[in-house]
């Protein structure tokens, strides 16, 4: 248990002293918002969607800086690999349960920096939201990123370093096109294919805080499915992984 804490304790403290997570992770979600939502907080409709733009917009980057934080989780594990740092763990007592978790909490907990940052810049452009309408959007959230959680560790023992960026970037931003982060998605094939993706459902968690539904039976499903295929996927690249070592 100590040495568990231990872990959690340097994991955090390395984070912390990452400046690309500030830049990434924080920044370029807050500064998209600024140059997006700025010249539209006065549009009470964004794309027809009944939405303030201030509010449509920072839910929606809400969902996209939490799934970016958390799949970049991956980033800390492909660095540990290519030092050799995870083969120093596993001479030591901590177990790869806590590892992962460890990856896992740290990465959740980047993701509530940024719902906090923007939700901060939210209130600058006038968007006020109840308590109630807080706590029901980050609890769908936290359930929302577990399939994301997931990708970032296969993606970690998968890819190196150089290459996880680009793959990470690219991913997350045809997730969140494909999610209505940018714009709303109501019908048509591109609405059936949406409704299909685990980040789709993470954006219909944010927008609850906007007077949208919860999720139903398929949203619950969906996010279900791809937490049970990709986790099952993380646990493969991760036996692959420590094998090869």
């Amino acid at each position: 248990m100590t040495l568990s804490i231990t872990y959690v304790r340097y994991e955090l403290l390395r984070m912390l002293r990452n400046r690309r997570f500030f830049i990434f992770s924080l920044g370029f979600p807050l500064v998209l918002y600024f140059l997006i939502a700025g010249p539209n907080k006065n549009v009470n409709d964004f794309g027809d969607s009944g939405v303030a733009a201030p509010l449509y917009l920072m839910v929606g980057l809400a969902a996209f800086g939490t799934m970016n934080a958390v799949v970049s989780g991956g980033a800390r594990i492909a660095l540990d690999r290519s030092v050799g740092w995870t083969r120093q763990l596993r001479l030591t007592p901590l177990t790869p349960g806590n590892y992962l978790a460890t990856k896992i909490l740290v990465s959740y907990m980047t993701a509530l920096m940024a719902i906090v940052v923007l939700g901060v810049a939210g209130t600058t452009l006038g968007v006020r939201l109840s308590v109630a309408n807080w706590a029901e959007m980050i609890g769908l959230l936290l359930v929302g990123l577990l399939p994301f959680a997931a990708l970032g560790i296969a993606l970690g023992h998968l890819l190196t370093v150089d290459s996880l960026g680009p793959a990470v970037g690219g991913l997350t931003a045809l997730l969140s096109i494909l999610g209505g982060v940018w714009f709303p998605i109501t019908g048509g094939f591109l609405h059936t294919l949406a409704q299909a993706l685990p980040s789709y459902w993470l954006v219909q968690a944010c927008h609850v805080a906007s007077g949208g539904k919860a999720w139903g039976a398929l949203g619950w499903f969906v996010v279900l499915a791809w937490t049970v295929v990709l986790t099952a996927a993380a646990a493969w690249a991760y036996r692959h992984d420590t094998q090869r070592v």
